[in-house]
């Protein structure tokens, strides 16, 4: 499995598709970390915990930092992903591969641990980058709490790519085309960016419809059922959890509260702990995804018949 890593390692530092998506992502985050570094500096009195804004603020040109992430984050994962199985059957390699001392699951498992070395490095890479422009830009270093919630967010966002990875992995494994594997995988981002917002919207209207009428319980329970159909989707999952991290002054997953309940609220920003508490299910939900996703395709690979070519 060593010699496979670092192989597949190579090949994808080596790529032409590594660095033109890397700068795109690059060159994406930095204007919008600027963007927001200048929305914060205009808008905002508030010393504390303005840092770590940068990431999750939005400027009137651009979106946020994280906005480009969820969006070009699906991207990085299904490049690295959606042919490393049937590129090298489509090439005859596969087989070549296996006849050799190798065993089989040192294959699938060494190619997925090097694809997401390489989303590690991309990520990271383009996390210190903003970190440095915001440093310049604001004149503020980030405080040890700050560094913490930017550390998860590195790690939040690792496991987002990793679950597009694991499935183009899935995809690659399950179908011998690699139009059809990328296709495949593209739908799958289609429908959870796009179409689970919608699907959630029209479930949480049939069970509880609301008009100006309606009570205040009747608008607490649409809210609470869309906000719980659309957690069905990794996409909302990051987003939510990563907006929770990066928003120290966030204290509820909620979008509709009680007036009683925002009044017992202590004002102030809350505890790297305290935001952890309430966006744990997100981050056990996504390892779970992407172990699903690589248990499927390592079962499937482990037993499909591979002929030389």
């Amino acid at each position: 499995m060593k010699a496979i890593f670092w192989k597949e390692l190579a090949d994808h530092f080596s790529s032409w598709r590594f660095f033109i998506f890397m700068i795109i992502i690059l060159l994406a985050s930095m204007f919008a970390t600027y963007t927001a570094s200048q929305t914060i500096m205009d808008n905002s009195s508030d010393t504390e915990s303005i840092f770590v804004r940068i990431f999750s603020a939005s400027g009137d040109a651009l979106p946020s930092f994280l906005w480009f992430i969820t969006l070009l984050g699906p991207f990085l994962g299904i490049i690295f992903g959606f042919d490393v199985i049937n590129g090298e059957r489509m090439r005859g390699t596969l087989s070549r591969i296996l006849s050799q001392p190798v065993f089989r699951d040192s294959v699938i498992n060494g190619k997925f641990l090097a694809g997401l070395v390489a989303v590690s490095v991309i990520l990271a890479g383009i996390i210190l980058m903003s970190c440095g422009l915001g440093l310049r830009a604001l004149g503020i270093a980030p405080d040890l709490s700050e560094i913490i919630r930017i550390t998860l967010f590195f790690f939040l966002s690792l496991l987002y790519v990793g679950f597009w990875l694991a499935l183009g992995v899935l995809c690659s494994v399950l179908f011998k085309s690699t139009i059809v594997s990328v296709l495949m995988t593209i739908a799958v981002w289609i429908f959870f960016a796009i179409f689970m917002s919608m699907i959630a919207g029209v479930i949480a209207d049939e069970s509880h419809p609301i008009d100006q009428y309606s009570s205040p319980d009747t608008f607490l329970a649409h809210d609470k059922l869309e906000k719980d159909v659309q957690r069905i989707s990794p996409v909302y999952l990051f987003n939510e959890a990563s907006d929770t991290i990066l928003n120290p002054e966030k204290r509820t997953l909620r979008g509709l509260v009680r007036v009683s309940e925002v009044q017992s609220m202590v004002p102030g920003s809350v505890s790297v702990r305290q935001s952890l508490s309430l966006i744990w299910p997100h981050i056990v939900t996504l390892i779970a995804l992407i172990s699903i996703c690589f248990v499927a395709s390592y079962i499937k690979f482990m037993k499909e018949e591979i002929r030389a070519t």
